[in-house]
């Protein structure tokens, strides 16, 4: 199976159809959201094209193809516009060995660890920047970094999970700029 992997959407119309066309590219069989989807949040700039009642109908359109994560910025207001489950504070992927604990990162982050075994992964976004970093014991954490709203001069960008092989990749050009394996 194969996984798209992005995060911090923030109510990007211009970027929302940016990362489906990713996703079709791809040929990838789920989209796995790690929050913020509609809101573009206090702290942000407005994003390319917002319009989150636009982002709406796309992502409801692929709904049997998503996992999401609830983002700080996602509400329980949101859940009653969107036709897939989006308040989850995480989710747990195996992948061969290691189990992959998935957050938006607001909550868990490397400095407020969820209960992790040796050699798991924490993978969340919030901050926007890719990462790709071990720490503890044989662990890693991996974020994707943002589709709408890239800082620190990261690209647009997300993720790949095939196999046990995952790629960071450019949002308009699919260009892979890192590549690791579990």
């Amino acid at each position: 199976m194969k996984w798209m992997i992005a995060s911090d959407l923030h109510g990007s119309a211009y970027y929302c159809r940016k990362m489906l066309e990713a996703f079709e590219r791809e040929g990838a069989d789920r989209l796995f959201l790690l929050g913020d989807l509609l809101y573009h949040g206090p702290r942000n700039d407005l994003p390319r094209e917002y319009a989150p009642k636009e982002v709406i109908p796309l992502l409801n359109g692929k709904k049997e193809k998503l996992l999401c994560v609830r983002g700080n910025c996602d509400a329980e207001v949101d859940q009653m516009v969107l036709e897939f489950p989006v308040l989850a504070d995480y989710a747990v992927l195996p992948v061969g060995q290691r189990l992959i604990y998935a957050t938006h990162g607001h909550i868990y982050h490397v400095k407020n660890l969820p209960p992790l075994a040796p050699g798991d992964v924490l993978l969340h976004g919030h901050t926007h920047v890719p990462a790709w970093t071990e720490f503890g014991q044989e662990n890693l954490y991996l974020n994707p970094g943002s589709v709408s709203i890239p800082k620190e001069n990261s690209p647009h960008s997300y993720m790949t999970l095939e196999g046990n092989t995952m790629q960071w990749k450019e949002l308009e050009s699919s260009a892979v700029f890192h590549e690791l394996t579990l």
